[in-house]
């Protein structure tokens, strides 16, 4: 368990980019009316594939210029930022800037403009002085944070975390302790993803066997489903407004949830498949921090990434861990919005925080055939589906290298 004496965390604001929607109460209500965000997407040497595309207004909170010399997963994360702080009704001008955080989580940065340049450069026969001055500041990992602290003039701790398809996680933990610590009193976090407008990303998943396909883009990414063939790949963002519960009271707040546990953790197995026995140690580790049992917990949020390996490896580990816990609702997004892979569990979570609200858990879509392998009690397909109470979520993220991560949140 957490110690008694740390600081209660809570989420006041959330700004999301997704492909099915540029704000939580969009980004809710398709989800809920089933709209998926997959559609053709056009990439550099692999031609028409399928993707999660976001089609947010870079140029509502940036100048041109900043859109060209920064990087779209700057774009995505000063989006989210600005969007987040409106929703927590914090004023930047009310804010002691050296006493915000900003800890953004990454699965990788910086391919998206080197494949740019060198594709730029191999235009003129390479030669070098068509490469961009840019490259450096573009392509350090701290560049989407960075570009954060440099639009909203914000001189507190930025940082981003590579933590693989779990870093939407990492970001949102990491600004629970910092603000525990006393290091900030306002902490920006969870994650950011370019993903698509990278080939390289889609060529090695097609390689491998797991880039999704499907004539309906809609029905693309099937999580659980016994006819599912990999994985969509979405861009996307979602950073949270984190404060410590006095302060968030003393300012008359709307408060959306509690952070009250999380874990994370390593296979050390492979480099790709995951490992059931460590997701589940994940799980329960997060859950004694949290104080609670698995009967406790309401919802599920899962990672399921449509592709088999993954799916049947993640519900073992859930069987293992909730049995037939009777209350325990389980459901999925990348089945509408594909995998936004550093953003993934940042947006996954923020989609079923409304559920704290309106006691309805969204479904998971395109499960036509239920693999028998992923059966599971209480897992809630196609069709919303109001429930007696939501007073705990346990949001799971799992990523390459073998890392595994899960947050418990509470209803305030």
């Amino acid at each position: 368990m957490q110690p008694a004496d740390l600081p209660r965390v809570v989420i006041t604001g959330v700004g999301l980019t997704s492909p099915n929607g540029d704000d939580l109460a969009t980004y809710r209500a398709n989800l809920l009316a089933g709209v998926s965000g997959v559609e053709e997407f056009e990439v550099r040497h692999v031609g028409r594939t399928l993707a999660g595309v976001c089609h947010f207004d870079a140029l509502r909170h940036q100048k041109r210029r900043d859109v060209r010399r920064g990087t779209r997963a700057g774009s995505i994360a000063v989006y989210c930022a600005r969007e987040a702080l409106v929703d927590a009704d914090l004023a930047l001008d009310e804010l002691a800037r050296e006493r915000v955080g900003v800890y953004i989580g990454t699965t990788e940065h910086g391919n998206v403009e080197t494949e740019n340049e060198i594709h730029s450069v191999a235009q003129h026969d390479f030669d070098l002085s068509f490469w961009s001055h840019h490259h450096n500041p573009r392509t350090v990992a701290n560049s989407p944070a960075g570009e954060v602290t440099l639009n909203l003039a914000l001189t507190g701790p930025a940082y981003c975390l590579g933590g693989a398809c779990a870093a939407g996680n990492l970001g949102l933990i990491q600004g629970m302790q910092m603000l525990q610590l006393g290091e900030v009193d306002v902490a920006l976090g969870g994650g950011v993803s370019e993903s698509i407008h990278t080939f390289g990303i889609f060529a090695s998943f097609r390689a491998q066997g797991a880039l999704a396909t499907h004539e309906d883009p809609a029905r693309a990414s099937r999580p659980f489903d016994l006819d599912r063939n990999g994985i969509v790949v979405a861009e996307g963002g979602c950073l949270f407004v984190l404060e410590r519960l006095e302060d968030a009271r003393a300012r008359g707040a709307r408060i959306l949830a509690e952070v009250i546990g999380q874990h994370v953790n390593s296979d050390a197995t492979d480099f790709v498949l995951p490992l059931a026995e460590r997701q589940n140690d994940c799980m329960r580790a997060a859950l004694n921090s949290a104080g609670m049992t698995p009967e406790d917990v309401d919802l599920v949020s899962t990672h399921a990434t449509a592709t088999t390996q993954g799916d049947i490896q993640e519900c073992q580990a859930m069987r293992a861990v909730f049995g037939d816990a009777p209350g325990v609702h389980i459901n999925n997004t990348k089945s509408y919005i594909g995998h936004a892979m550093g953003a993934a569990g940042a947006l996954e979570l923020a989609g079923n925080l409304p559920s704290f609200e309106d006691r309805v858990v969204h479904p998971t879509l395109n499960v036509e055939r239920l693999d028998p392998e992923c059966e599971m009690r209480g897992l809630v397909l196609e069709r919303p589906r109001a429930v007696e109470r939501v007073d705990t979520i346990l949001n799971l993220s799992f990523g390459m290298l073998g890392i595994n991560s899960a947050v418990v949140l509470r209803r305030p």
